[in-house]
């Protein structure tokens, strides 16, 4: 009986110390701690980087940045008026030009064009002039052991200790409050399978070499299902009537659907029939701004899962490839802040995930607004507006 019992200490022992338990989140930090120390160290970690995991604190301002994060709560063409800059319009048309060589090697070698490097160089961090002073070790740690949403951080933890226990990165690095590191904000996974000696120096270095960004963020992309010499968005006109359920990311048609419908191009021209396959997408409903998005669109949203940063990255990415700005038209009042946070319990209480009550337009939010449009006979485009919510 006594030989059964330490037989079961034992396991339970090898249990609470394994991987998968290394995995939890929450509970007494230094416990949580030596867990995730076992498994880097069965991971293959050396003494460097563990090192460095020892004396990883918890960083409470880590906590307050992720739970504040209203800038997604502002419209499309709030954010993109924000984001998209003269500076960033010119200084992005300048790098073009100064990388010229190494943008051309960057597609030839993964296929991505230029202006779509460039404009996440632009929005993540003004070309390298703000990368963040966080200590991204703290960061992980912090983001992994709390409860909120572990799992996207949680795998992050052993690269970058890797990264350390290698000298690639100092074991203070500084960064983003949620872990990215150098001039496109790469995190450690990525940095460590896709990062590429651009400069030729033996070293990837994405805080101070623009090569290294450059392929480097090239490679991360192409890595995600780029396709090669296909677009990603267009700026359209839509008809004032037309299936407006047939709209949204996820319903790409035939371009000579599009065609057949009345969808034109910005200037009122028709849509070349390429035979590709096309999705209308209305961030501010059927009277606001209007785009086609194609297949390479969808890279977007696995660098950033919000349709405002995505459609701002992909339309700055297109001015810098030459677009003119896009035409804001006439969009009907939206909801924000309260009236949004009323709408999505409304929403809620009818059985809808919206991925919680906080006021941001996400697309569990869209989605549930075109069913209740459908239902309600409204045009189906995810706009949230008074009348739905006075409807509901």
């Amino acid at each position: 009986m006594v030989v059964r019992k330490k037989a079961l200490a034992a396991a339970l022992l090898a249990f609470f110390a394994s991987p998968a338990m290394a995995q939890e989140c929450g509970g007494d930090f230094e416990a949580w701690k030596s867990a995730m120390h076992a498994e880097a160290a069965t991971a293959g970690v050396g003494n460097k980087g563990l090192s460095a995991l020892d004396e990883a604190e918890i960083d409470p301002k880590v906590l307050q940045r992720d739970r504040a994060q209203g800038v997604f709560s502002q419209t499309f063409i709030e954010f993109s008026a924000r984001m998209i800059s003269d500076y960033r319009l010119k200084h992005g048309a300048a790098n073009l030009k100064k990388y010229a060589d190494v943008f051309a090697r960057a597609e030839q070698e993964y296929g991505v064009p230029g202006p779509v490097i460039a404009a996440f160089w632009a929005l993540e961090t003004d070309f390298g002039a703000v990368q963040g002073d966080f200590h991204t070790l703290n960061a992980l740690v912090t983001l992994s052991h709390d409860c909120r949403r572990p799992e996207l951080f949680r795998k992050q933890i052993v690269p970058l200790l890797t990264l350390i226990d290698r000298g690639v990165l100092p074991a203070d690095v500084k960064g983003a409050w949620a872990g990215e590191i150098g001039q496109t904000q790469i995190l450690p996974i990525d940095y460590l399978n896709n990062g590429v000696d651009g400069d030729g120096d033996g070293i990837v270095d994405l805080r101070n070499s623009v090569p290294d960004v450059i392929m480097t963020t090239a490679k991360k992309i192409q890595s995600r299902g780029w396709k090669r010499g296909e677009p990603w968005l267009q700026e359209v006109r839509v008809p004032d009537q037309m299936p407006w359920e047939e709209t949204g990311r996820t319903n790409k048609l035939p371009m000579s659907q599009l065609i057949a419908w009345g969808v034109t191009d910005r200037d009122g021209n028709p849509l070349k029939d390429t035979g590709a396959k096309a999705a209308v997408m209305l961030p501010m409903g059927h009277k606001g701004p209007a785009f086609i998005v194609y297949d390479n669109f969808d890279i977007y949203l696995q660098w950033n899962q919000s349709i405002v940063y995505t459609l701002t990255a992909a339309n700055l990415a297109a001015r810098l490839a030459g677009d003119p700005a896009f035409e804001k038209r006439n969009p009907e009042q939206g909801l924000t802040g309260e009236a949004m946070k009323q709408l999505q319990q409304k929403l809620h209480d009818k059985g809808y995930d919206v991925g919680g009550i906080d006021g941001v337009l996400g697309t569990n939010t869209r989605e549930a607004i075109r069913q209740e449009q459908i239902r309600l006979g409204l045009p189906v485009d995810g706009w949230p507006t008074p009348e739905l919510l006075t409807k509901l």
